[in-house]
Formats: C-alpha cells, structure tokens, sequence
C-alpha cells in the first residue's frame, strides 16, 4: 500500500516486551476492573479500623472520665447535702451534665434539683449577672430532667421533684428579662421537649376519659400547664417567629401523629377551652408560612402549609380550635382557616365506596373498613364543624361582604365542599355548608366564571391562553397541579347548580319572574347556552382521558423529565385515584347536562340541533360489539369501572370490548342526545334485530321457528289476550307470535297470519287496553293517557293488568311497529326515569296544569299562607266516598303556614304525580321491561320515546313511497293502471293517505326513517278484474290493486275500500 511519504511499505514494528499473550480486551478490562475493586476494599478496610479504633479509644476516654466526675460529684456533695451555694451548685451541675445517665444517676439529678430550687434566684443571679457564659448549664440541666421523666415515666417512682425544676425555671416570674427565658425555650424545643412532654403526658394521664377539660388527677394539670407553658408564652412576648417555632414544634409532636386516647379526650378540649385563649390565629400563620420574619400583618395571604406534616389529626386540631374561637375571628383570619382546611382536608383517609373496584376481595374490603373505625370520631367532629350553623355563617360572610371575591378564596371553598362530597359521600340536601352555597347566586356566578377563566400553567410557570375547560374539552393530558385545580371547582359546581336545579320552577328558570330578589337562578338562558356546549364537550373530553386511542410506551428518563416538569408518574395507586376523581367529575357534569337536556326537552330553549356534537361518530352500520344479543353489553355502568370492558369478557358472551366501543358505549347511556335521534333509532332496531334473532331464528321465513301460536276472539280482544299471554301461560313474549282471530258470528276470519294479522290484533288490543272507558287509564286535560290512580277500586289485581299492558307495548316496540296512542309526557318520563320512576314538581304541569300553576301562585302569594285554611292532607273522592290522604305524618293537623309552604308544595306535587300511581307505573315498567331493555329506550328523551311509540306526526312523504315501492303481477312504475294510482294518491288529503297506509300496513303512520326500512316493502300486485274492489294483505304490506277502466273509477274504489275498516274480511 502506498503512502504520501513515498514508502511503498511501512517498517515492520519492533516488538521487545518478549512473547504477547493474546488476551482479549473484555477479559483485561475485567481483570482490571477487579484489581481496582480489590485495592479499593483494602483501602476502605483500613480508614475503617482507625475509625473503629479512634471511637473506641473516644469512648474508652469518655467512660473513664465520667467515672472520674461521678467519683467527684458524690464526695463533694456529700461534704455539703445542704448548700445553698450558687456556684458550687454551678460546678456540680457541669460535672453532672457530662457524665450524667439517668437511668444510673436519677438520684444525683433530683439531689441537685432540689438545692438549685431552694436556691433558685442565687442561681439565675450568678448567670446572667457574673458568669452569663455559663447560662448554658441550666439548659442542660433541663433537659436532663425532660430525659429522667421519661425514663421514669412507666414506674411509680415521684416525678414531683424534675417536674417542680421544669415549672420553676420556665415561669415568667424568675427572669427579669425576658429574652433570657425565650433562648431556654428555644433551646428546649429544639431538644425534643415537646416529644419529651407527650411520651409524659400519655404515660401519666388515665386513659379511657370521657371528654372533659377538667384534668382528670393533679398530675395530669401539672403536665398540661408545661405543655402549655411555651405557648402561652410565645403569645404574650409578640415575636412572631419565636411565635411559629413553638407552634410547628407543637403541630410536629402533639397534632400529626395518631392521637392516643388521653390526647384526643383531654388535651385537645383542654388546651380550647383554657383560661389562656389558644392562640388559633398564630397557630394557622404558623402552618401557612415558614419561619420569616417577612410581615407582621395579621390579614397576610399564604399559599400552602409548609414544612409540617398534613394529617387528619391535625385537621382535627384545627377544627377543635376553630370551633371555639370562630365566632372571634376576622374575615381575613376566617378566610385564612380556609385555607388551612382546603389543604389537609384532602389528606383524610375516608372509605369512599363511589369508584371502588367491585372485584375486590370481600376479606380486604372488610379489613380497610375495620382500620377506618378508628377514625370515625373524627371524621364525624370535621363533618359536624363543617355542617356547623357558625361555620356557614362564617363562609357565608365572607363570600357575601362587599369585596371582591379572590379566586383563592372561591378554590378554598370548593375544595372544602368537593372533599365533602367525594370523600365523605355526603348528599347537598343534608350538608348545610354544601345547600347553603348552591343557593348563593354570588358565589355560583363567582365559581362558574373561575373554572372559565382558569388557565394552563407552563413548565415555565408562565399561563397559556388555552383554558383549562378547553383542554379538558379537548380530551388533552393536564399536569397535576392543572387537576387539582380545575377537578374540585368544577365538580362542586355542577354538583351544586344540579342541586338547584331540583327545587328551581320554570317560572325562575326561563326568567318569568318578577321578583327578581327571590328568583334563585343564577344564569340567564343566554348565558346558559354557551355553558352547556363547554359542559357537554367537557364530558366527552374526560371520556377521551379515560379511553385514548393510543398509549404511547415512555421510557424511564423521559418520565424522570415529565417528573421534574410537573407531570406525574402514573403508578397503580395514583391511576386508580385519578380513575376516581375523574369519574365523580364525570358523574356530576353528565347529571347537570341531562337535567338541562330534559328541561330543554320538555321546553325548549336551546338552538335546534345544539345538542349534537360533531366530535361524535356513531354509527349503527358499522360493526360493534356493543349490539351482542341478550343486552348484556348495553348496559349502564359506574364510569370508573368502564375501563375494564377492554380487559375481561363480558358474561363469556364475547370477546372484550375495543376502544371505541368502551367510548360509544358511555356516550350512548350518558350522553345520547349528542348523537342524531335518527341514528339512535337505528342502533335501537339493531339491539332489537340481534336480539330477535337469539329468540325468533330466521326472521325471513315466518312460518318457521317456535312460535306462539293463539286464538283471540275480535269482540273479547282485551280479555283473551289478557288470559291467554299472560306470564304464567306465556312466559316468553320475544318468540314469533301467530294469531288466529274469531268473529262475532263465532267463524274463524279468513287468512294466514304472517305477521300482518298479528300487528292488526296488536294494535287493536293496545287500543282497548288505553282506552279511558276501560278504566285503567285517564285522559289530561290535553287528551293525552297516564294511569287511573283509582284502577285498585275497579279491580283488585291492578297490577296485573298494568304489567300485562306494558309488555303488549313493549312487544309492539320489539316488533317495530307503531301504534298510535298518546300518551303524557310525565307518564314517558317515568318509563324512562332511573330513579324507581319517581318525578320532580315541574312534570306536574303535564298532568294538572291548574294544580301546577295554583301551587306557584302558593309559592309566590304575598300574604298570609295561614289564612287560606290549608293542612297538610288531600282530600279523595273515590266514586262518592270521601277519603282524607296524609301527605306526611300527622299532616291532617299541621297547618301550611308561610314557613314551610315549600315543603307543602313539593309534597303535594309528590302524592299527585309519584305516590298515588307509583304501583301502576312500577308495574308497567317491569311489562315493558320483560321484552325491551329499558336501558335502550334510555336512549330518547320522553317525546322521543313518543316517537318511538307512535310514529312521527309528519305528512306521508308519497316521493319516498313511490320511491321504495315494489310491482308485480304485471304492473311496472310505467303502466296505466300505477300512473293513475299516484295520481289518485297525490290528491288524497293527509287524512286520506294515512288511511292507505292503514290498510295496507296496519298503521296510518310512516316508518320512523322512511319507506326504505319498511319490511316487506310496500308492494302493487294486479288484483284481477275491475268488478272486484282492493284489497291488502298487511303480512306483506301488498296492495291488490285490479285493473280499472279509468282513472275516476280506481279512486273512487281505492278510497271505498280505505275507509270502510272491514279488516281482513274485505278480501
């Protein structure tokens, strides 16, 4: 090879360290490596010997020298047992203090103890006088009081002489001057004494107290004035950061731990409730801020409690303070004590049973459940402070005073109410905090503006433009600091707008009062519009966390990285807490949302099609797992417990749900409305299709498969039916049914039912069965049907008979047809209802529109309630007998007064649209409810299902007809005969073409999505000569149309036989 220095070949490399022994380069670096690790250990070995050695000979040294003192010490003092004598007591307490053990010298320390008190103000003299360098040794000489106390403690040897050094010099009155006395506190607490107290306290006070601020021996006040000693103190000097030391070295030992007994029915209560007033105020500051000397102002606004351990123990403290010195407190001092409590509030361990894992062991739910006894007292004193009539006066001040609410102050309320509600589990209408704030429309306002209005924080600390609503919305990764923000505030307002809900009338609701002062509405219709679309896409956003297309793998550093930035580190515990915050968000947005849907729905308000969402792509065509025969999938379930669909088999019906159908699954029995009413008929008539298929076979070939097969009487249609499909004969309603109907001359009618007779049987019978005559249901005012609240006089198996009724409707529903009965709309809102079927005051006016409007008038009247002679009873008149219903106990005799008309109205309300037909609509429910999963039907709204029921009252569409229409028998769309027929069609009046659609499918209305989903398509056959008049055969829906002369003659012929309701006999 050449080179550019000219050589045509290097020189052979001279090697003179002797023969090379091949050893490969991992194998070197090993050797390597373990000689270093060798010299290593050797080194290490040896600096360990001189260390053990030099403490060895330290020690050796230490113990010969006490030995020394200690010899000294007794041949000293036993030339003088009772001196008085200052500085040889000085030099005794420096020899003891070095060699001092307790649990060996205990006698020595107490006497020294004793001749230092007798001479106690010669010693402070010589201290801090002439020798002030040696202050030090009274110090010590404390401490090693504080360490013979607890050494002693679990004996009955006396404790009165250490204790009287204790309280003799740390009392005010022995030092001149006062900073004197602060450096021995100082000192002593940063030594342990307030550790040192309590192992006294709990070893020296009874346990198994009632709760007294009385001490319970002599003993236990002594140890409860050193407790409190320091602190009373510290509040008399003024010094705000000697202050905060005792305070947090008080929080650190006697408030984080785990109370023992003696603390929780003792100490707690005493220290309230003493002659010194604890100092609460400090006590917050302290525990809001860290020891700086920044401000003395008392308002000061802090941010977090630092440096202190949040437990709920110290919660308890607090609120044990608060109690008694609320009233006393400031504004800014209240609000601060919010503060406090929103953040140790989320540290109480409560078991919450909302979003727990139902495949937990039995065994460990138990055993949690058993650990949480231990603290049911004080959860039950947190919850009744908080639930206290002072502290909502207090809270309500402060959001109600003429200022400014801070959005600092409305995250501490929040925060406050969201742990109540999540973790305590405890309903608004109890908590008078929690029904308190949701009526005050300040704060409502106030609340929704800040979750507005809250915005992303950057890893650079900077806010984004972006608003934490809309990254919700968008179903986008929030920080944890972005959570703990955005989740409570959020959640408290839902909640608490939805409560308000509830009890707010239509009149305050769409703004028709006049009274604006007692109008309880906080939001303008206008300004609830813009809400519900940030409100619906926030719910779909919490579906896209809980369910993300993708989960991308991150590697070990890259969530080291998100750690530092603020991200969290997603481990089990921390997702099944995050599974849980975000399902009650869910829950609480998903109820307000419905709750202004069904407003909107039974009157409207909002833009047409606001409702929809364009993120949502349902379709019914496209194949899912959701639509598996038996219901068993389409089921609702608790959001949090949704994630597992994608994991396990559901009832070994299948394999695991993917993704989308997780996703579609919760949009579907939460939110429907965001997805077209069109397309949710469709996937209800798929539902029902596959589930046809699991009990009637080939649904193609009628004449095939099991069957039921009965004989029906045309003029005993209600009461053969009623016989003959009952439960116990019939057990299963879903199977083909075929129906032989019998005449009055007692002749069997004439044709084979292949569905067509059936559906005119199903349609006649529905119609008997509502008809007001028969008794079982009642007409409103509107001519719309709801149940006979006194069909138990006509017949004493009631019930049955509303079952029996309900499965006919649903069969009807589950043989998609439609029958044409109306009924009101607070009767389709029960069948709908998940609440046992029980309705609120505003579906009143459905069903009593006076009623309805009288007890507004009774809200709203100005005078004296107590004039117009009302109790709290209803007055019956069941057929000529006069029957007096309580609607509560005793309710004959209580007046309704202006106190509590309110609670007359909404009992009123109850007993008429709940109470008085609560059995029928039970039992009809449980009818519908054997042939159609009422959870599909949940799916519509109540006029929806309306729809559903009857069909819609839209005009025959004859384009779409002709459109979806068959020939045969010789007809084509081209000949004579069908050209004359649409034409005599189009003339037809609505009334008209609805009684074609009659005669020749059973039912006068269209098919909910147009002729192409009729099945058999609408069909004209050539019916013969034109001697003969139409005739129809439903089973098929053809028209047997003969072959007229003209056009004149086919139409008056057609309408001849359209009108003549002869049934089947006609052909």
């Amino acid at each position: 090879m050449y080179s550019f220095e000219g050589n045509f070949r290097q020189a052979p490399v001279q090697s003179l360290r002797g023969a090379s022994k091949k050893e490969e380069k991992d194998l070197l670096i090993k050797r390597a490596q373990t000689e270093r690790q060798k010299r290593e250990d050797q080194r290490r070995r040896a600096d360990s010997t001189v260390c053990i050695q030099s403490y060895y000979r330290g020690y050796s040294v230490r113990k010969k020298c006490a030995e020394r003192l200690r010899i000294e010490f007794d041949k000293e003092s036993s030339l003088k047992k009772n001196t008085t004598d200052a500085n040889f007591l000085l030099k005794l307490t420096g020899k003891l203090g070095y060699f001092c053990d307790v649990k060996k010298d205990g006698q020595r320390l107490i006497w020294l103890c004793q001749n230092i008190i007798k001479s106690k103000e010669n010693i402070i003299a010589v201290l801090y006088s002439q020798k002030p360098q040696r202050s030090f040794l009274i110090n010590r000489l404390l401490i090693l009081c504080l360490r013979y106390l607890v050494s002693i403690a679990d004996t009955s040897q006396p404790i009165a002489v250490p204790m009287r050094m204790l309280e003799t010099f740390t009392s005010q009155t022995l030092y001149k001057n006062h900073s004197h006395l602060s450096v021995i506190w100082s000192h002593l607490i940063e030594k342990g004494y307030f550790e040192y107290m309590r192992t006294i306290f709990e070893a020296k006070v009874p346990s198994n107290l009632e709760k007294s601020t009385v001490p319970p021996t002599p003993q236990a006040g002594s140890i409860f004035s050193l407790i409190m000693s320091p602190i009373v103190y510290a509040t008399e000097v003024k010094n705000k950061v000697f202050s905060q030391f005792i305070l947090k070295s008080l929080c650190r030992s006697f408030f984080c731990p785990a109370f023992s007994e003696q603390i929780e029915q003792f100490l707690l209560p005493a220290m309230a409730y003493n002659k010194f007033p604890f100092p609460l105020v400090e006590l917050i500051q302290a525990l809001l801020q860290q020891t700086s000397d920044t401000s003395e102002v008392k308002s000061q606004r802090y941010d977090d409690i630092t440096d202190i351990p949040k437990t709920q123990w110290l919660l308890t403290a607090v609120v044990t303070f608060a109690e008694r010195y609320l009233d006393s407190m400031s504004t800014p001092d209240v609000l601060n004590l919010l503060l406090v409590l929103k953040q140790l509030l989320p540290c109480v361990a409560v078991h919450s049973k909302f979003g727990s894992n139902e495949d937990s062991d039995s065994e460990e739910e138990e055993m949690e459940t058993d650990s949480n006894i231990n603290f049911k007292s004080q959860h039950e004193d947190i919850v009744a402070f908080l639930n206290s009539q002072k502290f909502v006066h207090a809270v309500v001040r402060c959001l109600s005073q003429n200022r400014k609410l801070d959005d600092q102050d409305v995250s501490c309320v929040c925060v406050i109410c969201y742990s109540l509600m999540s973790q305590f589990n405890l309903s608004i209408h109890k908590q008078r905090l929690l029904y308190s704030l949701a009526f005050n429309r300040k704060f409502m306002v106030k609340l929704w503006y800040t979750c507005v209005s809250m915005s992303n924080v950057s890893v650079t600390r900077y806010e984004l433009k972006r608003t934490l609503l809309q990254t919700l919305s968008r179903g986008l990764q929030m920080s944890e600091e972005d959570i703990n923000r955005i989740v409570p505030m959020l959640s408290v307002f839902c909640a608490m707008f939805s409560h308000s809900l509830y009890t707010l009338h239509d009149a305050d609701f769409y703004g028709e009062t006049f009274n604006e002062k007692n109008n309880s509405m906080p939001f303008s219709l206008d300004e609830l519009v813009p809400m519900i679309l940030m409100l619906r896409d926030s719910c779909l956003g919490i579906i896209e966390l809980a369910h993300p297309d993708a989960k991308p793998m991150i590697t070990d550093d890259y969530k080291e990285a998100l750690r530092i930035t603020g991200v969290r580190d997603v481990t089990k515990q921390s997702r099944d807490e995050e599974t849980r915050r975000w399902a009650y968000l869910f829950k609480v947005i998903a109820t307000l949302v419905r709750q202004i849907y069904i407003r909107d729905a039974r009157r409207s308000f909002c833009p047409r099609h606001m409702w929809l969402s364009d993120r949502v792509h349902i379709q019914a065509d496209k194949p899912s797992q959701i639509y598996r025969a038996q219901g068993s999938v389409f089921t609702r379930r608790p959001f949090g417990t949704m994630r597992s669909l994608t994991k396990v088999k559901i009832d070994d019906d299948g394999p695991p749900l993917s993704n989308t159908d997780v996703k579609n699954l919760v949009i579907l029995t939460e939110l429907p409305f965001v997805v077209s009413f069109a397309e949710r008929v469709k996937i209800l008539q798929k539902l029902i299709q596959n589930d046809r298929e699991e009990n009637q076979g080939d649904t193609h070939h009628f004449l095939s498969g099991p069957a039921i097969s009965v004989m029906i009487r045309r003029n005993y249609i209600y009461e053969d039916a009623f016989d003959k499909l009952s439960p116990e004969n019939e057990p299963n309603l879903k199977l083909k049914m075929r129906v032989q109907l019998v005449n009055a001359a007692g002749l069997d009618e004439a044709g084979i039912d292949g569905g067509g007779i059936f559906r005119e049987f199903l349609s006649e019978l529905l119609k008997t069965g509502f008809d007001p005559n028969r008794g079982l249901f009642l007409s409103t005012t509107d001519r719309l049907l709801y149940p006979n609240p006194q069909a138990a006089l006509l017949m004493d198996n009631f019930t049955q008979h509303y079952f029996f009724l309900g499965r006919m409707l649903g069969k009807a529903i589950y043989e998609n047809m439609l029958v044409e009965i109306p009924f009101a709309s607070f009767f389709l809102s029960k069948i709908l209802s998940r609440h046992g079927g029980d309705l609120d005051i505003h579906h009143l006016a459905s069903l009593d529109p006076e009623m309805y409007k009288n007890l507004l008038s009774l809200k709203t009247y100005d005078g004296d309630v107590s004039d117009l002679g009302l109790d709290f009873s209803v007055v019956n008149n069941d057929f000529g007998q006069t029957k007096i219903e309580e609607l509560k106990s005793g309710g004959r005799d209580i007046a309704v007064t202006n106190s509590n008309k309110i609670e007359y109205i909404h009992l009123m309300a109850d007993y008429k649209i709940n109470k008085q037909i609560r059995q029928h609509c039970m039992a009809f429910r449980q009818g519908m409810a054997d042939l159609i999963n009422l959870e599909w039907l949940r799916m519509f709204d109540h006029q929806e299902l309306q729809v559903l029921i009857s069909g819609a009252l839209v005009p025959v569409d004859i384009e779409d007809l002709k459109h979806h229409t068959n020939y045969s028998g010789g007809y084509t769309s081209d000949h004579r005969i069908i050209l004359w027929f649409w034409q005599a069609v189009e003339s037809f009046t609505d009334h008209q073409k609805r009684q074609l659609l009659k005669f020749v499918t059973s039912c006068s209305r269209p098919p909910l999505l147009g002729f192409k989903d009729l099945y058999p398509a609408f069909c004209v056959h050539h019916g013969g000569s034109e001697e003969r008049l139409p005739t129809a055969s439903t089973c098929m829906n053809l028209l047997k149309l003969p072959e007229f002369g003209n056009e004149e003659t086919l139409r008056n012929k057609l309408l001849y036989a359209i009108e003549s309701g002869a049934g089947f006999e006609l052909s």
